[in-house]
């Protein structure tokens, strides 16, 4: 197991503060702004930092035509369904209801993973599924009780946590002559744009300019989650343990919760707690096992 170093431990702590807090933040910016407006400008405005990102590691920006449909069929559920339908989620749902929902995305990718790849599901992964599946059905549940509540943006969010599941599975099995990072770029520039797209089928008529506090949350996760994150998380995960990526993915959803109560005055019920065990319990079964890899 490769040891970090002090300064690695720090660019990961923070990383994991950047990316749990953002919940609650991303739950301000959408309140009134239309939501997959919000986060194709948080794409578009993270591109400059990547860019640099990318020069700073002097990777090539340079890809084939036969890679680019490649390309493309990765954006699909890593960067267009993924952001669509939690950002939606988020606008529905509590900050830290989507964050629990959405950080199911480790057990979907071995679902995936048996569905679509024909891989070998062990005990303790069928284990995982099952607490995962308690989990969701439980805040599930509670909204379809709820007259107030929003199904749907739960069934979203799940939507989301599947396909970033699937996406995260169909890249570990896709090859490409590409840098990382530079792979990121051409994700996020590709996101950004069909975003965009969608954002003026459906949301024209709500566009208007963000008032201060969706200015602040666009340029948090414009510079912080999408820029500053993605490259820091790169150069981290070439030397990451396994543990350790485990863990910081595994505090994301609780950060979620706990910022949600302080920042939003969010009051989660009882099913929000139990069901955020159930589901840290089913990703342990999946992250904290020997030879794990790392999964963002």
């Amino acid at each position: 197991m490769t040891s970090l170093s002090r300064k690695d431990w720090i660019l990961l702590v923070l990383l994991t503060l950047c990316w749990g807090i953002n919940w609650p933040i991303m739950k301000m910016g959408v309140q009134f702004f239309p939501p997959i407006a919000f986060r194709s400008l948080c794409m578009l405005g993270s591109l400059p930092i990547l860019w640099l990102a990318v020069r700073s590691q002097g990777a090539s920006f340079g890809i084939s035509r036969s890679d680019l449909g490649t390309i493309f069929k990765l954006t699909i559920p890593n960067v267009i369904i993924w952001n669509v339908c939690i950002i939606v989620g988020v606008k529905m749902l509590s900050s830290g209801r989507a964050a629990i929902l959405g950080y199911t995305m480790p057990i979907w990718a071995v679902l995936c993973g048996l569905i679509f790849f024909r891989d070998n599901i062990t005990r303790l992964g069928w284990c995982g599924i099952a607490l995962a599946l308690s989990g969701a059905l439980l805040l599930l549940s509670s909204e379809f009780v709820n007259m107030a509540g929003q199904p749907l943006g739960s069934i979203l969010a799940l939507i989301a946590a599947a396909s970033w599941g699937y996406g995260t599975v169909l890249m570990k099995r896709t090859k490409l002559n590409i840098a990382s990072i530079a792979l990121t770029f051409w994700m996020i520039l590709l996101g950004a744009i069909c975003l965009g797209l969608i954002s003026a089928l459906l949301e024209y008529e709500a566009w208007r300019l963000p008032n201060l506090t969706e200015s602040l949350a666009l340029a948090y996760n414009a510079l912080l989650v999408f820029g500053f994150g993605q490259a820091i998380w790169f150069s981290l995960a070439r030397t990451l343990p396994p543990i350790a990526s485990s863990l910081s993915v595994m505090m994301i959803p609780v950060l979620g919760v706990f910022s949600g109560m302080y920042l939003l005055n969010e009051t989660p019920h009882w099913q929000d707690f139990v069901a955020m065990l159930l589901i840290l319990a089913a990703m342990s079964t999946v992250l904290l096992k020997p030879r794990t890899n790392v999964i963002k």
